[in-house]
């Protein structure tokens, strides 16, 4: 994954939401993990809460962070496999303007190489709202150490080639401007 050190890097506000009835942010080792490779990459972490496994509540925050002009990306941990309480895919099925469907087939591909046919359980997807990238990961610590280190660490740095999601920030929204 070539980094173009030529260019600027560009912070990328992410707000990180765990989706979980069980954990709080002293057991949420997903959602730290999160954080700590966000800022360690340069990014800032602008938000980080909990809310329980509810489609409403999940979706309450996701429009909160949609709307708030602070925050450029949304990763959400848990919630994404397929048992009756993980209901994140339906929640962002309600605020997505667009998906990113290569995110998840990327993120299904890689893990596969880890845990075989299991990842087939992942339903891990990525989108756009409001001009705010949004990625549900699965609640598991490898899958968002997956996630980070093998997808989001390269397309949300500015820098690398031959594309990234950074550099079209500016045009999520030029739907709106020629209305």
């Amino acid at each position: 994954m070539p980094i173009d050190e030529s260019l600027p890097f560009v912070r990328v506000n992410i707000a990180v939401l765990t989706v979980s009835d069980t954990r709080d942010l002293a057991s949420d080792r997903s959602g730290q993990t999160l954080r700590d490779r966000i800022e360690e990459a340069g990014h800032a972490c602008v938000a980080r809460e909990i809310v329980r496994d509810d489609a409403p509540a999940i979706e309450a925050v996701l429009r909160r962070w949609i709307a708030d002009p602070a925050v450029d990306c949304v990763i959400t941990t848990g919630g994404t496999g397929i048992t009756g309480r993980d209901v994140t895919p339906e929640a962002f099925e309600r605020v997505l303007e667009k998906r990113i469907e290569g995110f998840g087939e990327l993120f299904r591909m890689l893990s596969y190489q880890k845990i075989g046919t299991s990842t087939m359980q992942s339903r891990a997807l990525g989108g756009v709202a409001g001009g705010t990238y949004l990625f549900a990961l699965p609640g598991s610590t490898g899958a968002c150490k997956d996630a980070w280190d093998d997808i989001l660490r390269f397309q949300l740095d500015a820098r690398h080639r031959p594309c990234n999601l950074v550099e079209l920030m500016p045009r999520l929204q030029e739907h709106l401007r020629a209305a």
